[in-house]
């Protein structure tokens, strides 16, 4: 594997629109809001409300932290004259590889109604989704891409120097 050409290669991760900075901007103004909640709710004799906003605090920070660590995945799709590896990253750092024959390797989009469409690849007997963080836009240029890919690998155009006019 070291020594081959790499054909095709592409690197799909979540996008995620917070730098860690803004998160910590956004962290900050939730809290903000819920202090101001709590003071002006306790001021007017609604004191239970003061604990609601602590914990609409912690479920803020909890849940935009989940969806900053899910920014570590990542999928990895690599095509060389031998193989296509699809290698993926969970959150936790953990790989997985899957590896198709390119040779019968075909790329389908699978439209869902009412959905973001899916990305197929399949060769003989094995089928595998890709870029399911993919919005349909991407989805299509990366499908069209590995398609072209795909066949200036299978359909190689040779320099004859002889055959030149």
């Amino acid at each position: 594997m070291a020594d081959e050409t790499i054909l095709f290669e592409a690197t799909i991760k979540p996008h995620r629109s917070l730098s860690p900075r803004g998160l910590r901007l956004v962290l900050a103004a939730i809290g903000l809001a819920c202090v101001l909640d709590a003071v002006v709710f306790t001021l007017i004799g609604a004191w239970p409300v003061g604990g609601f906003a602590g914990l609409e605090l912690i479920l803020a920070a909890v849940l935009l932290r989940l969806n900053a660590r899910a920014a570590r995945a990542s999928e990895v799709l690599l095509l060389t004259e031998a193989e296509l590896r699809v290698v993926r990253t969970d959150l936790q750092g953990r790989r997985a590889e899957k590896v198709l024959p390119p040779a019968w390797l075909t790329v389908q989009l699978e439209e869902r109604p009412g959905r973001v469409s899916g990305l197929w690849l399949g060769t003989r007997g094995a089928r595998e989704e890709v870029a399911r963080s993919l919005g349909e836009d991407e989805k299509r240029d990366l499908a069209r891409a590995l398609r072209e890919a795909l066949h200036t690998w299978r359909n190689p155009r040779f320099d004859n120097p002889q055959l030149a006019e």
